[in-house]
């Protein structure tokens, strides 16, 4: 009989997939794809393998720094996973979320709680790597392979998250996203409609919407994130919100209450349980499509990690300003400009 349900259960699947994405069914196996049929085109001027040849070693910078930070804090891959999502999303990545100063995006309410010592993880990987190889790699590209590495080194033992196709060779933006930008992010009071609106008007669909919401699987949210819940009177969302009365010394809640320090598909166990601590989380399931995969996900572990990682490659795709306009920052907080007169004033001072 549980055979039978779980032959069932990838029938539908497969039904959905190819209802959804028929152009993917020929060419994908996974059954995960864009709305155009597959990974999106390569933005202009970027390759996958940007710096094979001038920093060779650069993968296995990023990749052993992003271990040890790992190693001493778990919270490190959830800290990437929200820069990354807030970086990319509004313009395209271009590391002008890093950018400090009286307009910077850090200030903004969408990005409050982004972690500093993981923004200082990115800048520490930036002078190892200017260190060796000069100044030619990017802070967006960068932040975008701790990332990528963070979320590879994620999972569980002997089921980890695949890789994922990553443009290289990005420029850094010489200004902050505008606070009409910033606003572009979906925010955790959204209900389903203005969800799928949001991805789709970033050229994402559902099945983006769904794998990417996975990222909660892992963090914390601020308990005014979810203080304003309405109509949803259960024991779940009072225990949340007596939670955050009870202790407002540390007013955090994980947003996996299942198992918070761990990647895996617990998030989507929890939706089935009426336990997502957002609202824009159980608005997930009140769509017949979209609650179905996340009764996919829940199913299938290693097929939400298949997904995610794809997903991941579709938002590392998106265009905003031409990727090969600005500069590589010498400091991931400041322009150049701003940097080098810095610079001139401490030789002064001195």
């Amino acid at each position: 009989m549980a055979a039978l349900s779980r032959a069932a259960m990838l029938a539908t699947m497969g039904l959905l997939a190819a209802l959804l994405f028929p152009a993917a069914m020929s060419t994908r196996p996974s059954l995960i794809s864009m709305t155009t049929g597959g990974i999106r085109q390569l933005p202009e001027g970027l390759s996958y393998d940007f710096y094979k040849d001038t920093c060779p070693t650069l993968e296995i910078m990023v990749r052993e720094a992003v271990e040890r930070a790992i190693a001493s804090d778990v919270g490190v891959v959830a800290g990437l996973l929200r820069i990354f999502f807030h970086d990319c999303f509004p313009q395209g990545c271009d590391a002008s979320i890093l950018l400090t100063g009286a307009n910077s995006e850090l200030k903004m309410p969408q990005n409050a709680g982004l972690r500093q010592n993981v923004l200082d993880l990115i800048e520490s990987i930036r002078e190892t790597v200017h260190q060796e190889c000069g100044a030619i790699v990017s802070c967006a590209d960068i932040s975008n392979l701790a990332t990528k590495h963070a979320v590879m080194q994620s999972g569980v033992p002997g089921n980890l998250v695949p890789g994922y196709l990553l443009p290289l060779g990005r420029k850094d933006s010489l200004s902050p996203a505008t606070t009409q930008e910033v606003q572009t992010l979906p925010g955790p009071s959204f209900n389903v409609t203005q969800l799928v609106d949001t991805f789709a008007r970033r050229g994402l669909n559902e099945v983006d919407l769904v794998a990417l919401s996975g990222a909660h699987t892992i963090g914390n949210a601020s308990c005014p994130s979810f203080m304003n819940r309405r109509g949803e009177n259960d024991e779940f969302v009072q225990k949340l919100k007596s939670n955050c009365t009870r202790f407002p010394a540390a007013p955090l809640q994980d947003l996996d209450v299942t198992t918070p320090n761990t990647f895996d598909n617990m998030y989507y166990h929890n939706l089935q349980k009426n336990m997502g601590v957002l609202h824009s989380d159980m608005q997930l399931t009140l769509n017949a499509t979209i609650s179905q995969l996340v009764d996919f996900f829940a199913a299938d572990q290693g097929w939400f990690f298949a997904t995610f990682s794809t997903s991941m490659s579709n938002l590392a795709h998106l265009e905003g300003k031409p990727a090969i306009i600005g500069e590589v920052r010498r400091n991931c907080f400041k322009v150049n400009g701003a940097v080098e007169l810095s610079a001139q004033r401490f030789v002064a001072s001195a």
